[in-house]
């Protein structure tokens, strides 16, 4: 379903906060991908990075932002927001001034209605921080913004309940998802043999993707893809993690490219995403899952916060310990058939309910209505 009738909608103005630029996969899928769908909308969306792409780049590269560049990201974002009274609604990527007091962001909102948007359980940065003064200090920071915002939009239920919790008058859940003309059917993909075109390689890859400051929950399945190595062939494509140990394990090290990440996933054969079972972890919204469906990957994951109802046993495997990691995988690796069923099913999935097409329409409703008061 399309957004339609903009002719007849007044256009509400917008301002976005986002947290990262594109560089940034939350920031990426939860606002960046929406904005031309909500400018079609009569949406005008004004947006602002609080951190952008090459400073992230350079945490990436040193190991921090600097201090220099993040004075000078929150000037702007002070400055943005002094602005806040010439726009109908704010829409805030998780929160506005991190790490701020919260009587100061919530002055500097004042008088507009705010929209936050959830796709991590950021708030357990402040609540379960070591630190005893952090946690007494910012503990109720986000809960106190999310009682104050006009809607909160959570990417799973339990970022949604923690915003019930906290007094937010109006919450809804809203999953992370991908842009289906990004990803092509797995049909689309096949050669006149039924052989997809992405690769002349024949080996078999499992796949994992994801950042620098992520790639250490591969650990977690350490020994069931050593003990896998030791019976069958295969390769380890890690995208976007840089170098990996797992000794014994072929590990290709592909660095990431939205303009490469389709390709580079599509040319697997499995899809994993390995979890701790932590309060952080609960609220991730499984977006490397919902890629590898979209690519007509099936897949295993840790049976942890929403990947539970993402990966049904129409789709693939949740495997807890490294014995139910190790059967899952190599089940598929030895079953052509059986992964090509679960890929599609997979895919259904991704089209019916983790697309933008789907959400879209959706989030320029809510936006709208908020803008409207």
């Amino acid at each position: 379903m399309g957004i339609q009738g903009r002719d007849t909608l007044k256009q509400v103005n917008l301002l976005v906060l986002t947290k990262y630029g594109r560089l940034g996969a939350s920031s990426r899928m939860r606002s960046w991908q929406y904005v031309p769908w909500l400018q079609r909308a009569a949406i005008k969306v004004t947006a602002l990075a609080l951190i952008p792409d090459e400073v992230l780049q350079n945490r990436y590269r040193r190991g921090g932002y600097g201090l220099g560049a993040m004075l000078r990201s929150y000037g702007r974002r002070v400055i943005v927001m002094f602005r806040r009274g010439s726009f109908d609604a704010v829409w805030i990527e998780k929160e506005a001034m991190p790490w701020m007091p919260l009587w100061l962001e919530r002055v500097l909102l004042r008088g507009v209605p705010y929209v936050l948007d959830y796709d991590d359980a950021i708030f357990h940065n402040y609540d379960c921080h070591r630190s005893r003064v952090v946690r007494h200090v910012f503990g109720k920071r986000l809960d106190g913004l999310m009682a104050g915002a006009a809607l909160v939009i959570g990417g799973n239920s339990y970022l949604a309940q923690r915003a019930e919790d906290a007094g937010a008058p109006w919450v809804e859940v809203l999953p992370t998802t991908i842009d289906l003309a990004r990803y092509p059917r797995p049909t689309d993909m096949l050669d006149n043999d039924g052989q997809v075109n992405a690769s002349v390689d024949e080996r078999v890859r499992i796949v994992w993707i994801g950042s620098p400051s992520t790639v250490r929950y591969l650990q977690l399945i350490r020994e069931p893809l050593q003990a896998l190595a030791a019976r069958r062939p295969f390769a380890l494509r890690v995208i976007g993690g840089g170098d990996v140990d797992l000794p014994g394990v072929d590990v290709e090290v592909l660095p990431w490219s939205e303009e490469t990440e389709v390709e580079d996933i599509i040319a697997c054969d499995v899809g994993v995403m390995p979890l701790e079972d932590s309060p952080w972890e609960r609220g991730k919204c499984a977006y490397k899952l919902i890629q590898y469906m979209a690519c007509g990957l099936p897949v295993v994951a840790s049976p942890v916060g929403v990947n539970t109802s993402i990966v049904g046993r129409d789709c693939g495997f949740l495997a807890k310990s490294s014995e139910e990691w190790l059967a899952a995988l190599e089940s598929l690796l030895s079953a052509p058939a059986l992964r090509r069923t679960l890929g599609q099913a997979g895919r259904r999935k991704v089209e019916e309910e983790f697309c933008i097409q789907v959400t879209a329409p959706r989030l320029a409703s809510l936006l709208r209505q908020v803008g409207a008061k």
